[in-house]
């Protein structure tokens, strides 16, 4: 069971010293908090787990701090979907915000390399009224005598130039526990010019204790990506486990699965599931063509592949895409080949908006079809 408290409610006040000392006295019953800052206000969201068969729905709206209660189902408990479910999706971080209705297109490199490539980057970021990239500093690589990322060697220039050009979210791959604190460390000490979505690879999905750990804190969000050769339940309850460790500010991303018979694509597109995704969870979805595409090719009508891929899961619903930029692809120490661009830039955002703009459009389509169908 979920009890959804009044919003802003203060955790020092009285109705929620009462409302919390009844709940943590329930027998067979354990207690998590999970608190949700949304762009208006603040909600507090308690877990009831364990026994909560027996427990009077009643019983606990009548406590003086909670709003509503909910019954939920075992499947992704705290970020599923319920029924009578009314909480809201998504999240706000460093004034961008990330949920079911909105895009933001995170464009960067796959791995930093030098100076010279972040700054022109961002540069055509901030020239194009983009506020979100990604850049990757901690590379896992199948090959142990690839480049590994130049780790935290390179945050202080990534962090200062972004702060430098307004971009204000950088999604990052982090591999251990440790690099949580070296971001932290770095965003302190440079007084946090921008900010940081932790990024769940595909090959940590089921890391569960490092899973763990980036749940345990809430300061960064979280962009999870399904893991390549896993069902989506199983992706799914990846990201769950973030959620029950407190950190419920998590974005669920598509990047392609890894079988043979996506050829000639890297990885065979996954994104007929970004409706799928929004009907089980609460999460924002995120597409990843680059990944999933893996090159440059071009279709007959002039159009490569990945911007395809990339109408296919905005057109769909889709809420943020990851995307490899590079102003050298020919220089990049990582996936190169399948990099964009900068004179490419203005012509994809362009593209992606009209796709945004359409699903928009497929929306008021079938509500008007649902409204003739109930009158």
């Amino acid at each position: 069971m979920l009890a959804i408290l009044h919003p802003d409610i203060a955790l020092d006040s009285e109705a929620y010293r009462q409302t919390m000392h009844f709940l943590e006295n329930l027998p067979g019953v354990s207690v998590r908090v999970h608190q949700v800052q949304g762009a208006k206000q603040r909600l507090t969201e308690v877990y009831l787990l364990g026994e909560t068969k027996s427990l009077n729905k009643e019983d606990i709206e009548a406590l003086p701090a909670v709003e509503r209660a909910i019954r939920i189902s075992d499947d992704y408990r705290i970020l599923g979907r319920h029924k009578d479910d009314r909480r809201q999706s998504g999240f706000t971080y460093n004034d961008v915000t990330f949920d079911q209705s909105n895009l933001n297109i995170f464009a960067g490199l796959c791995a930093v390399d030098v100076p010279e490539h972040v700054e022109q980057m961002m540069q055509a970021l901030e020239d194009n009224g983009q506020v979100c990239t990604r850049m990757g500093a901690y590379k896992p690589r199948t090959n142990p005598y690839s480049f590994q990322g130049h780790g935290k060697g390179c945050l202080p220039w990534v962090f200062e130039k972004a702060g430098k050009h307004g971009i204000k979210v950088i999604a990052m791959e982090i591999t251990h526990e440790s690099h949580i604190e070296e971001i932290d460390h770095c965003l302190e000490q440079l007084g946090r010019p921008t900010g940081v979505m932790l990024q769940v690879g595909t090959r940590n999905t089921q890391n569960f204790e490092l899973l763990k750990a980036i749940g345990r804190q809430t300061t960064y969000p979280v962009l999870l990506k399904r893991g390549f050769g896993i069902t989506l339940n199983e992706s799914l309850n990846a990201a769950e486990y973030l959620a029950s460790e407190g950190n419920a500010n998590v974005i669920f991303c598509l990047r392609g699965m890894k079988t043979e018979a996506g050829q000639p694509h890297r990885n065979m597109v996954d994104f007929a599931h970004v409706p799928a995704v929004k009907r089980l969870t609460r999460m924002p979805v995120c597409v990843d063509p680059s990944h999933s595409v893996g090159s440059r090719e071009r279709a007959p009508d002039g159009v490569l592949d990945v911007m395809h891929a990339t109408a296919q899961g905005v057109i769909a619903g889709a809420n943020m895409v990851l995307v490899d930029f590079h102003p050298k692809p020919e220089k990049a120490l990582v996936d190169g080949p399948q990099a964009l661009l900068m004179e490419e830039l203005p012509a994809y955002l362009e593209d992606i908006q009209l796709c945004h703009d359409t699903w928009k459009k497929r929306q008021q389509i079938y509500r008007r079809l649902k409204e003739s169908a109930t009158e």
